[in-house]
């Protein structure tokens, strides 16, 4: 009997070779003649680029050249704007969009709309005189008024970031799902409440990098680059730099994290200046370059109405929200979509309203980063859940337990389509024995019982809960290659792109399983486009789903040849055979029969061939897996937090999270995805934030002032799991990367406003930094204070019926 590797706890193969410091980067990478660039960035939030003088730094030593905008006319084009293009018919023709084209050139011309972006690129012998070149080109602005608030944006009397669209609106979109109006209308109480979440960063340990080699012979042009998405990458250089797909081949080495997806204009500058320089050249981002312009997220706000009874069951729930897309919208409404589409996480609310709007400012482009809409709704739903459970009088635990969607239920249909157009029907789960669960993990009654002991002693302790459901697994497709080599060997070829998760040794377990080999077996590459002729990457916790299946599937492909290649030389029944310990045996006689290097060898072409007439020579099989939709992954999270009302620091004391990804490929690994995201969500909910001036000059622009989350601030993470396997891939799979991420938020600041009830504290905005929290400590105490030690309560507005 095979062994079965899925579902085990493998240490991670690739980590032989990334914690032992035998990784390639990008900034590994050496080649003959390697020249190195360098941006020049611009230095206003808005304004007409009057000047732009490059001469003295083309003189310098060692630069080799400095490219404009005016380089790049007519030979470089603007970028393809395909997250606007390839939004899916179905939605488009089920939900009213509005995205008008805004492409964003590689190079800003006249005009400047956010400081970072790119401007003129040198390039010289080294990285210190390239950075010497950039001090000598001269620039001078006419500014214009910087734009920084969407709200204000979209004033008919603001700025015009881009003239030719009119106005500041980038994107909107509206849907309702059942009578909202007059659910509305019907329901005994309302409330109403705005939630922001801030701008963050993603924070990849790794910053980015591009390396370009272009051969002239043969007109060929080879690009390296920190990118989880090469196929991507390779069709935006061949549509920008007019080459034939085939002579662009994109490889991404060993990446140091990404938590999230861009194409940015150093992606086609490097490559291009390649070609024009006919030598090979690299750029590496520096870490203030990465905090500028690299990956903003967030920076939603969000408008609820929600109508209750008095039992805390939600009725009706409108929301309108702002998006700050910054000064473009390459993203089109991936992420506002998605936060529409997962606003009601696990509650089940059948009358439903939102209209989502992206609004240009000032500032640096957004992009899809871990979550990417997710946390900033679930936040502010559960917050509309706390509240109510407040206005009632009632325990926000039991509020939480009445709404939610009942396991009876399932697959529960949520009345809308998801952003591929499909009707969101949720997956099997059980979201209220998910609670349970949590609660018991967390020791939910005894930590009340110490909550209660620390308030007598005048601490400030509270617990906060959050759940979430994530759309996962997301298509159109994935591909996977399974090959048998002539040693025995086994190599698994991806179009997903590992980035430190783990997908080696994941997708190793799930070929293993198949083919009877031990996962050492396998060796897994990713990455290239040489390797396989489509792929999408990993973004949007889709990889598992999606390549794992596809390797999966090819695994059953090669599996089924070769125990029909084998009962050909062993002359049994293919029935009769079991593939174990890379051999082919009879049932019931382990040991015996053929190895698998001797199956590869007969299925070789030549006059030694075993092949049966007509069948394809070599051990290898090619699928690629369309997901139906997305499968609905979920979790619940709870902590415990001590607040010090003195300094607005928060302590997290405890961290409890139960999540339900379908099969588990590799708990150890699902494990360190959760840890992963919930370090990644406490930093969102507590520290980060890129803060702009009122000119729109970054004020975060290195870690002293962005804060990052370190081992300090991130408690023990106990996880627990549930097990519902989806019925969309054959394997029960649901993704898991961003899950851990979306919740911390929206559970810490419940945690913060628990520990603060008495003060009646507004936590209606995140992150909760010391100083701002601080503030809104010492706003609640004043509003006390001045109403005679009254509650006033929060800003929220109420209504009844």
């Amino acid at each position: 009997m095979a062994e079965r590797w899925v579902g085990r706890r493998l240490r991670r193969k690739e980590d032989r070779r990334l914690l032992t410091g035998a990784g390639t980067y990008v900034a590994d990478l050496r080649l003959p003649g390697l020249l190195h660039a360098a941006v020049v960035r611009s230095e206003v939030a808005h304004g007409l680029v009057t000047h732009l003088d490059v001469a003295a730094a083309r003189e310098a030593d060692g630069v080799v050249a400095v490219l404009t905008a005016a380089d790049l006319e007519g030979r470089v084009g603007r970028f393809p704007e395909g997250a606007r293009t390839e939004i899916s018919p179905a939605l488009v023709e089920k939900v009213p969009l509005e995205v008008p084209s805004c492409p964003m050139p590689v190079l800003a011309t006249d005009r400047v709309h956010w400081v970072g972006q790119p401007l003129a690129v040198v390039v010289a012998a080294d990285r210190y005189r390239a950075e010497d070149g950039l001090e000598l080109v001269e620039v001078d602005y006419e500014p214009l008024p910087a734009v920084l608030d969407p709200e204000t944006a979209l004033d008919p009397a603001a700025p015009v970031l881009h003239p030719e669209l009119g106005g500041n609106l980038a994107a909107r979109f509206a849907f309702s799902t059942g009578d909202v109006d007059a659910a509305l209308a019907a329901a005994p109480f309302r409330l109403r409440q705005r939630f922001a979440m801030g701008r963050q960063a993603a924070n990849a340990m790794e910053t980015r990098g591009v390396v370009a080699s272009w051969d002239p012979g043969r007109e060929e042009l080879t690009v390296w680059g920190t990118n989880a998405r090469p196929h991507l990458l390779r069709a935006y250089l061949a549509a920008m730099l007019a080459l034939p797909a085939e002579r662009v081949r994109f490889i991404a080495p060993d990446m140091g994290g990404s938590f999230g997806t861009g194409v940015y204009s150093e992606d086609v500058l490097v490559p291009f200046l390649a070609m024009h320089l006919r030598r090979p050249v690299r750029w590496l981002e520096d870490r203030r370059e990465n905090l500028t312009t690299t990956r903003h997220a967030r920076d939603q706000v969000h408008d609820l109405e929600a109508g209750y009874d008095a039992d805390g069951r939600i009725l009706a729930l409108r929301d309108r929200f702002l998006v700050d897309s910054g000064a473009y919208n390459p993203y089109a409404i991936t992420v506002s979509y998605n936060a529409a589409a997962h606003l009601r996480g696990q509650y089940r609310i059948d009358a439903y309203a939102f209209e989502g709007r992206n609004v240009l400012t000032n500032k640096a482009p957004v992009a899809p980063v871990r979550g990417a809409g997710r946390p900033e709704a679930v936040f502010a739903m559960d917050g509309m859940v706390d509240l109510i459970a407040a206005e009632r009088g009632l325990d926000a635990v039991e509020v939480r337990r009445r709404n939610l969607i009942p396991p009876e239920a399932m697959p529960y249909p949520m009345g809308m389509p998801y952003r591929d157009g499909v009707d969101v029907v949720y997956d099997q789960a059980d979201f209220p024995g998910q609670l349970a669960s949590a609660l018991e993990l967390f020791g939910y009654d005894t930590q009340r019982a110490r909550q209660a002991a620390w308030r007598a002693e005048g601490r400030r302790m509270g617990i906060g809960v959050s759940s979430y459901v994530e759309g996962s697994g997301y298509g159109p497709h994935e591909g996977a290659v399974v090959r048998v080599d002539p040693t025995g060997h086994v190599l698994v070829v991806t179009g997903a792109k590992p980035h430190g998760q783990g997908l080696e040794t994941t997708l190793a377990q799930v070929c293993a399983d198949q083919l009877g080999v031990h996962p050492d077996q396998v060796t897994v590459r990713a990455g290239d486009t040489a390797l396989i002729a489509y792929g999408i990457g990993t973004f949007a916790s889709r990889s598992a789903v999606t390549a794992g299946t596809a390797v999966g599937l090819a695994a059953q492909a090669v599996r089924d040849k070769i125990l029909n290649l084998a009962a050909g030389l062993l002359e049994v029944d293919p029935a009769d055979l079991e593939l174990a310990d890379g051999r082919v045996s009879a049932r019931g006689a382990p040991g015996t029969g053929v190895t698998l290097a001797e199956v590869a060898a007969a299925c070789a072409p030549g006059p030694r061939s075993r092949l049966p007439e007509g069948a394809e020579p070599g051990l290898e099989a090619q699928r690629y897996f369309v997901p139906p939709t997305v499968t609905f992954a979920s979790g619940t999270h709870v902590v415990a937090v001590e607040v010090d009302e003195d300094t607005g620091f928060v302590r997290l004391l405890r961290y409890v999270t139960v999540d339900d990804c379908g099969q588990m490929l590799n708990p150890t690994v699902v494990e360190g995805q959760v840890h992963g995201g919930v370090a990644h969500g406490i930093g969102n909910g507590l520290l980060e934030e890129v803060v702009y001036d009122d000119g729109g000059q970054l004020l975060t622009g290195s870690y002293m002032d962005y804060l990052v989350p370190t081992t300090a601030e991130v408690p023990p993470i106990q996880v627990g799991h549930q097990t519902f396997l989806s019925d969309r891939n054959p394997f029960g799979i649901k993704g898991v990367g961003e899950g851990g991420a979306v919740s911390p938020p929206a559970a810490i600041a419940s945690a913060v406003a628990d520990a603060l009830a008495p003060l009646q504290v507004d936590l209606s905005e995140l992150p909760l930094h010391p100083e701002r929290l601080f503030r809104r400590i010492q706003e609640a105490k004043a509003r006390q204070r001045g109403s005679g030690g009254l509650k006033p309560g929060p800003p929220v507005e109420r209504g009844s019926t």
